[in-house]
Parts: structure tokens; C-alpha cells; sequence
């Protein structure tokens, strides 16, 4: 393998007042009491954000992001702070949003204005060891069409401003509001990569590379390739099947170069749709199927089609029995969003959608 394929993470949490189930502004504190390289403010003082160290299996990722969420725990505990990893807390309105106090952030809030205002959102980021960054490149216009399914099986806001969206995934809207979010477009090389990054900058709309949101890109401060469409998830166990098919997909897509498997990308709008699907509608329903010209099918059968096609690799990892469960158990319980409808049906009350995701973010045994 000429990839390392190594697993990493960046998982942001949502601060919540235990009394009143409202966001709670208390990263500043919670921080001051946090390992620098293990946890980060983020643009919101209601949000922290953790990042693993470097594994090599999912046992070892699981570890790692159930020992980071502990970590803010103990000592958000005593502040009458928990927390929750979901796309959007299902009680945040606008008014909600504090800005982290940094000369960065306040630039940003300046030029940005709505998008950083309304910015009340987390996501999980998976990162697969490639430090050869133009395979990197080829790799993530070969993963891409998997995006879909893994924001469905991730869809976890379906709440936004106090009311249900009628989205599974509406951080994943939000997001796309970015001027540099979204598909790269095709690329063949780093050099391409880094000319249209310099593109973007040259144009004055964004500031450095870190500010290139696209849904899979070469990471920024690390030698990997980055997944970055997902909601946050509450359950450890769908954080750990996101980890797993993406770089059971990463791995599958450098064996079809190793191949000489043709390319045959989506066209930009095809792809565009078949994200807008996932979000829209999570695993509820229909989403499209992969290859260039996909069609609906139903949410079930494209997450296990994935499963399969990804055998392969996930055997090479030792990942097949686990991530297969892990899909299974998903499909059975539905998603997040799924999971945070039912509980409002039953009870129509936002308090106990919110006492739901903390409840499930904090139960960080082996396995739920």
C-alpha cells in the first residue's frame, strides 16, 4: 500500500446547560482546564473541538474519541455543563451564537457577517493517513461518490432555530453557504490543488488554506486526506462506522489505481444533487446510487450495497464483521435525526431532544 491509512479525527461537541438545555458559552473555561493539543476553541464559544491522536485500527480511534469526550466531561461536569455531538442542538437559535474572542475569528465575523453569525454548527471530520498528496488528490475524486451515504448515515440536525427543517442534515446546508465549501471540481495533481487553493486566496474571499471547506480535501496541517461532510454524531459507534468506510473507500479507490480502473467522476450538479438528497432526507427514504449516472434507491440497500463493495478492503483491515454490525445496527435504530424526530413526536417537547443527544453523547462505553 503506498498510502499509510492511518485513522484520525476531529469531533466538535456542543456545550449544553444542564438546567436550562440551552447552549452554554463556557469553552473559554472549559478550555483553560483542556491539553492544547488535544482540544481547540472553535468559532462559537458553545462548541469544543477534540482531536485524536494518530491510530491505526477503530478500536484504537473508539478509544481515543471516547477518552477525549471524557476528558471535557470531567471537568464540564462540575460546571452543570454536558455536551452533545450532533450537526445543530436541537434547542440553538441565532441569538444563541457568541464569538470566540481571536483576531482570526473576529476578521472572519467581519467579513462573513451571516455566515459566521449563524454558525451554531458541529461536525465530525475523519482523516486517513496519505502523505503522498497527489495520490491524495486522485483518491479523493474516487471516494466522492460515497459522500452521500455517509452524510445520510451521519444526519444528525434536523432542528434549527427552535423548529424542525424538514432536513435530516441542515448543518450540512449551513455549510454549503461557504464561498469554498463544496466539490474541488476535477484535479489531477497537488500542483492543481494548490494553484486553485492560491486562486481562492488571490481572490480576496478567503484568507488561507485553512479556510478550503471542501467535502473531502488534503488536510491543511496533516499528511491525510480529510472527510469533512459529516454531522457530529452522539453514538461513538456511528462515529467509528463513518471512520471505517471512509477508509475502507480510501483504500478501495488506491486499489483501482493500482488497477488502472478508469475515473468516471459525477458531473458537479449530479453530485451536488445527490448530497442536497442525503441531507434532505438522511436514511428515511431514497438516496442515489453510485457510479456517474446514479438513480434512486432506498436508503437501506445503498448503505449496504456500500458495505459490500467495500468488503475488500474492509477484510484487509480486519473491519468487515465490525463495520457490517455497525451498519446493521444503524439501519435498525435509525440515525440521529431519525432518533431526534421520535423522541419530539412522542413528546413535543425540544428540553427532551436535547436530554436525548447528551444522554447518547456521554454514554461512552465499549460499545452501546
Amino acid at each position: 500500500m503506498s498510502a499509510e491509512l492511518t485513522l484520525g479525527a476531529e469531533e466538535e461537541l456542543h456545550l449544553i446547560d444542564l438546567d436550562s438545555w440551552r447552549l452554554s458559552a463556557s469553552a473559554p473555561q472549559l478550555l483553560k482546564q483542556l491539553p492544547g493539543g488535544s482540544y481547540a476553541a472553535e468559532l462559537q464559544r458553545t462548541t469544543v473541538e477534540t482531536n485524536t491522536e494518530v491510530t491505526e485500527t477503530l478500536a484504537g480511534l473508539r478509544a481515543e474519541l471516547v477518552r477525549l469526550r471524557r476528558g471535557v466531561m470531567d471537568v464540564a461536569g462540575p460546571l452543570g455543563v454536558g455536551i452533545a455531538a450532533v450537526g445543530t442542538a436541537p434547542r440553538s437559535e441565532i441569538s444563541d451564537f457568541e464569538l470566540t474572542s481571536s483576531q482570526r475569528f473576529g476578521a472572519m465575523q467581519e467579513k462573513y457577517r451571516l455566515l459566521v453569525d449563524e454558525q451554531l454548527i458541529c461536525g465530525f471530520q475523519v482523516h486517513v493517513g496519505v502523505s503522498d498528496r497527489d495520490l491524495a488528490i486522485q483518491l479523493a475524486q474516487r471516494v466522492a461518490e460515497h459522500l452521500p451515504v455517509l452524510l445520510a448515515l451521519s444526519a444528525s440536525s434536523p432542528f434549527w432555530n427552535g423548529h424542525d427543517t424538514g432536513y435530516a442534515s441542515v448543518r450540512s446546508l449551513v455549510w454549503q453557504r461557504w464561498p469554498s465549501a463544496g466539490a474541488t471540481g476535477p484535479l489531477e495533481s497537488a500542483a492543481e490543488y494548490d494553484e486553485l487553493i492560491a486562486d481562492l486566496i488571490g481572490t480576496g474571499v478567503i484568507a488561507d488554506d485553512g479556510m478550503a471547506y471542501f467535502d473531502i480535501r488534503p488536510s491543511a496541517h496533516a499528511p491525510t486526506l480529510e472527510l469533512r461532510v459529516c454531522d457530529a454524531l452522539p453514538l461513538v459507534d456511528d462515529a467509528v462506522l463513518i471512520a471505517g468506510l471512509f477508509r475502507a473507500a480510501v483504500r478501495a479507490a488506491e486499489i483501482d489505481i493500482e488497477n488502472g480502473v478508469p475515473l468516471q467522476p459525477r458531473r458537479a450538479p449530479v453530485q451536488r444533487a445527490a448530497l442536497w438528497q442525503a441531507a434532505r432526507t438522511g436514511l428515511s427514504a431514497e438516496l442515489l446510487s453510485a457510479g456517474a449516472r446514479p438513480h434512486p434507491i432506498e436508503a437501506a440497500e445503498a448503505v449496504r450495497s456500500l458495505v459490500e463493495s467495500l468488503r475488500p478492503a474492509l477484510d484487509e483491515f480486519g473491519d468487515y464483521d465490525e463495520v457490517r454490525s455497525l451498519a446493521e445496527d444503524t439501519l435498525a435504530r435509525g440515525n440521529s435525526s431519525h432518533r431526534q424526530r421520535a423522541t419530539f413526536a412522542r413528546t413535543q417537547q425540544l428540553d427532551d431532544v436535547v436530554r436525548l443527544v447528551v444522554a447518547e453523547t456521554q454514554s461512552i462505553g465499549e460499545r452501546s
